[in-house]
């Protein structure tokens, strides 16, 4: 996904830069490029199909923006991860009658791009989008929330923004019910049903069972 990811040091570099470059807190939106192709002297290709500030050229094209905070969760920067993904929820840009104004659709559903270019800064653009949806639940659920299904094993990689001492998740596997409670320890550790396990991760049973599962999470570089 990172590339460098096998350095860390340019992996590094590589989020510093696009932290510093690219993340635009003030118009609550991740760009894809800066600046934006206008009168290049080559041409860049498909990308030109669209005007300065918007979609692939230079604006938030969101599943790269999906895509960059789940980034920073792989490298263990968990808390900007957090961060990232609190910029680019369509919620927070229906959270007042100012944003609304400035976001201009439906911020209850993914948006596949958010303009960069005035004096459209902050406003949506082809809502309703699957693909950006997609990468987004799978941003919350497998990059934030740390719970990635591997066939029938459920493991858990959690991270926890600094607000939080714990969370709760219902996951259903057929006629199964997994109540799984995350919460901060000393010493990471998982149970299903009161024994703990030898990794971080769950067999499921499809046995119309109801099950517990407790996860324990260490402190990080984060916290």
């Amino acid at each position: 996904m990172l590339s460098g990811a096998g350095d860390p040091q340019r992996a590094k570099l590589a989020l510093d830069a696009l932290d510093r470059h690219l993340v635009k807190p003030e118009a609550r939106l991740l760009a894809l490029l800066e600046p934006p192709f206008d009168r290049p002297d080559r041409d860049p290709g498909y990308i030109r199909g669209y005007v300065p500030g918007v979609r692939e050229n230079g604006g938030q094209y969101t599943h790269a923006a999906v895509w960059a905070a789940m980034a920073f969760a792989q490298v263990g920067r968990s808390q900007r991860a957090w961060e990232l993904f609190d910029l680019i929820n369509p919620v927070r840009h229906g959270d007042s009658a100012e944003s609304i104004a400035t976001y201009r659709v439906e911020p209850y559903v993914a948006a596949a791009d958010v303009l960069a270019v005035p004096p459209h800064v902050g406003r949506g653009g082809w809502t309703w989008y699957t693909g950006s949806a997609a990468w987004m639940y799978r941003l919350i659920l497998e990059s934030l929330l740390g719970i990635r299904r591997e066939g029938t094993m459920l493991r858990f990689a959690p991270t926890l923004p600094t607000a939080w001492a714990s969370f709760n998740v219902r996951y259903r596997f057929g006629a199964s019910m997994y109540e799984i409670e995350v919460r901060r320890g000393a010493t990471a550790h998982v149970q299903l049903d009161g024994t703990p396990q030898a990794d971080a991760c769950i067999e499921l049973h499809d046995d119309q069972g109801t099950h517990r599962v407790e996860v324990i999470v260490a402190p990080t570089m984060d916290d």
